[in-house]
């Protein structure tokens, strides 16, 4: 019923350039006792074997030499940056998510 011939994956020629952060929940790292082993994972993210696996699960990867590997399942995508696009970060969190930003001006009423 839900196979994969049955959805289009469709790749837009422009998207947004989407970092998901990482990091070590110090708290729970230094609780448990796991802080290198932490690290050595983040560690492990960036490296080639790493990006490898994420793109065998459908992540783009940075690496140069692995999104060549997978050109044929990732298309080429003109990447803006939220700083490019909307003034970064800050600025975002300013005017779409502070009290009386956009997101309270477009929900505010309901």
């Amino acid at each position: 019923e839900y196979g994969d011939d049955k959805f289009e994956q469709v790749t837009p020629s422009v998207s947004l350039l989407a970092e998901f952060p990482v990091a070590i929940v110090d708290t729970v790292a230094d609780e448990h006792g796991t802080r290198d082993l932490a690290k050595t994972y983040l560690d492990f993210l960036y490296t080639p074997q790493g990006q490898d696996i994420a793109a065998r699960n459908g992540l783009r990867a940075r690496d140069a030499a692995v999104a060549a590997k997978y050109k044929a399942e990732f298309p080429d995508v003109r990447l803006l940056t939220v700083e490019d696009v909307f003034g970064g970060w800050a600025k975002i969190q300013a005017e779409h998510f502070a009290a009386g930003g956009l997101l309270d001006q477009t929900y505010g009423s309901r």
